[in-house]
This record gives C-alpha cells, structure tokens and sequence, in this order.
C-alpha cells in the first residue's frame, strides 16, 4: 500500500512509519519542517492534503498539538477532510481517548471525577474533532481511540479492540504502549474493517 503519514516526526506518527514500512508498504512521511527524512506538509491546508495524498491509498494523521494550542486539531481535521473529499482516499485519524464510555458508568472519560483538569483543553478539543469526522459522509474514515494511557513502550504484537467503550485490563488499567498501538493503527490499514466507525485499543 501506498500510506501518507501527516505528524510522521511525532511520537505515534513514527512509530506508524516505522510499523508500515517494516510491512513493505510505501510510506511517505509529512512533517510541518521538511528534512532529508520528510515531506513538507500542514495537514489543516486542504490544498497540502489534496497535493500530497495523490497516487496514495491511504491517509493516517496522528499530529498532536502543543499546549495552548490544541484547536489546531480541529482546523487538521477539516483540512483533512476538505482536501481528501471524493478523492477516493482512505482517512486514518488518531485522535483522543476522552470520549469514550468508562466501563460500568454512563460517563465519558473527559466526565469522569478523576479526570486531570490539565488535560481537559486537549480532551475538550479531541471531543470536537470527533464529531466533525463522524459527520463526514465525503470522506471514507476511521478514528482510532487510545486509550487512556499511551506511553513508549516494548512491541508485544498483541491488543485488544475496543468500539465506544474505553479497553481496561482486569486491574481496571486502561494502558498500550506506543509500539503496539501503531501495531492496531497499520492493521486497520491494510484490513479497512473499521471504515465509517471508531474504535479503540488495549491491553
């Protein structure tokens, strides 16, 4: 497959690349800073999107903004949106893990009494990006859902799937590292079992 891969410098993004290409797909990896190992490129630019996803299969976005600036994520995910409409181009969108359901509640994560009030602007912002994918009819998507820990880590090559519903372990951890977490993210694009849904992994 051919796979473009916008926040390809990132900690997921790479990860992915890494993943993809160790598969033998043809990977083309974007970055906002264009180096000898990236392609220039803004995923909230829809003519970016448009240029760079031709000759592509399949568009995965895992870009992630700094603090105080996480609208940038809803202005990538209209870009992306707008400049791979009708294209025929597969979207992949790693977003975040705040609105899925805490299991035995009727809560979201975001919602829940613990939730680390930091973390809500980005949370709030992965809410928002959410529901402008899933409104989408142009475009044929998926969103990934981490869940609520993500964090570098040994490649086990096993998870678990999950849909709206945050994956816990049996110690009610909701934990995969970063390595298998791309393992889940190259799987849905070579399967494409989760078009038009959401889904979500773990341990």
């Amino acid at each position: 497959m051919r796979l473009l891969v916008f926040g390809a410098s990132g900690a997921v993004g790479s990860r992915v690349v890494q993943e993809a290409a160790a598969r033998g797909h043809q990977v083309t990896p974007v970055s906002r800073t264009a180096s000898a190992h990236y392609v220039q490129g803004d995923a909230s630019d829809p003519d970016d999107v448009a240029r760079l996803s031709q000759d592509h299969d399949l568009v995965i976005s895992a870009t992630r903004p700094r603090p105080g600036q996480e609208g940038e994520l809803v202005q990538a995910a209209k870009g992306l949106l707008i400049g791979l409409r009708s294209s025929g181009v597969r979207l992949i969108l790693v977003g975040g893990a705040a609105s899925l359901i805490v299991p035995g509640t009727e809560l979201m994560l975001v919602d829940s009494p613990d939730f680390p009030v930091d973390l809500r602007p980005i949370a709030l912002a992965c809410n928002e990006q959410f529901d402008l994918v899933r409104a989408s009819t142009d475009v044929d998507w998926t969103y990934v859902s981490p869940p609520a820990l993500l964090e570098p880590g040994t490649r086990t090559g096993t998870y678990r799937l999950g849909s709206d519903h945050l994956v816990t372990a049996d110690d009610g951890t909701s934990y995969i590292s970063m390595e298998d977490f791309a393992i889940a993210v190259v799987d849905e694009a070579e399967q494409g079992q989760q078009v038009g849904r959401r889904f979500t992994v773990g341990y």
